[in-house]
């Protein structure tokens, strides 16, 4: 069972709720890749880029994964520097747990539609109507909010983070209601949501995924939990319309591993379309599809071989958190590694 928070918070940056473009270049500069390596060397920086980048930004990185990966990653290179091509919460979190270390962004501007649904101000209102509450942070909030919570969660351990919590206590779980949604039926537990979502995820419906079966009804599904088709896709399996092992409902980590071990001929995928990229590479014998082929986040593809090589040259796009804000945050994100295993959005 879920209570979602009936006051809807501001609205997300003026790209929500639009079909994208997807933004990227088709021609990279001759040598670009090398270059890119040559300089990461010389800098003794680290490249760490998240499923959702570009596919030539992807294959560049030193790292590739989801956002507990890349934070493990982050709390532990040996490196001076460390160069995040992602959106600007997850270099944020990789300088909480890397305090010491420069961390640069290619593109500053970088946000997330998702993380853009509540401040810190809203959640310690929040938490005022509900003392004793426990906050459970999805990771894709700003360093802020993380500051104001108990622990942080991706979408691979925000099962096992909810279920750690000691049932007596009430649980606010900010900010996305579709991953909160998916927690409470799978715990069980009575969890307060707030009304957030990424403005790409809440796209993919249950519309959208049921055309998509239609039209293929023997092939593999496999759902983000962020996806506002999560609901329906079990709704589909329960009714029958496709067989319940055909569909599954995991994080972009648990993507990798499902493409690892399918022997399906086609898999339907409810999610960002760059994953596709990871999974292909995971399994070249599957053909791996969108669901959604518009399923694009703007603020992802906005690292591009140009802002990298600009980055790495002249070392622009520097990432700072203020560090009284940075300590509080630092537990809640540490605690989030420390509970479960696998990978996450």
């Amino acid at each position: 069972m879920a209570t979602t928070r009936t006051k809807r918070p501001p609205a997300a940056p003026a790209t929500s709720g639009t079909r994208p473009v997807w933004i990227h270049e088709d021609d990279p500069a001759p040598g670009w890749a090398e270059e890119v390596r040559a300089l990461a060397a010389e800098r003794d920086a680290v490249i760490l880029a998240h499923n959702y980048q570009l596919p030539a930004v992807q294959d560049v990185a030193d790292h590739v994964g989801d956002s507990l990966a890349l934070s493990r990653i982050a709390a532990s290179v040996p490196h001076r520097q460390i160069v995040f091509c992602g959106v600007h919460f997850m270099a944020e979190t990789a300088k909480i747990l890397a305090p010491a270390k420069q961390v640069l962004i290619p593109d500053p501007a970088a946000g997330c539609s998702l993380a853009a649904t509540i401040t810190a101000d809203q959640l310690r209102a929040w938490k005022a109507e509900h003392p004793g509450a426990v906050v459970v942070a999805y990771v894709n909030t700003t360093a802020e909010v993380k500051a104001e919570s108990d622990v942080c969660c991706t979408s691979s351990n925000a099962v096992d983070v909810v279920a750690s919590i000691d049932p007596a206590r009430e649980v606010l779980f900010v900010p996305d209601r579709h991953l909160g949604a998916h927690v409470a039926r799978v715990t069980g537990r009575d969890l307060h949501l707030w009304d957030g979502q990424c403005h790409v995820h809440d796209e993919i419906g249950g519309e959208v995924l049921a055309q998509a079966i239609a039209e293929d009804p023997a092939a593999d599904v496999l759902v983000h939990p962020e996806c506002a088709c999560a609901t329906s896709a079990l709704e589909m399996a329960a009714s029958g319309a496709i067989k319940a092992d055909r569909i599954r409902i995991v994080s972009t980590g648990g993507m990798l591993d499902e493409a690892r071990r399918t022997r399906v001929d086609r898999v339907l995928v409810a999610t960002e379309v760059g994953m596709l990229h990871q999974l292909r590479r995971a399994n070249p014998d599957v053909r791996f599809d969108p669901v959604d082929p518009w399923a694009v986040c703007p603020y992802m593809k906005m690292t591009t071989p140009t802002t990298l090589l600009t980055c790495l040259r002249d070392g622009r796009g520097e990432v700072h958190v203020d560090p009284a804000t940075a300590t509080r945050a630092r537990a809640a994100v540490e605690r989030m590694i420390t509970i479960g295993a696998g990978g996450a959005p």
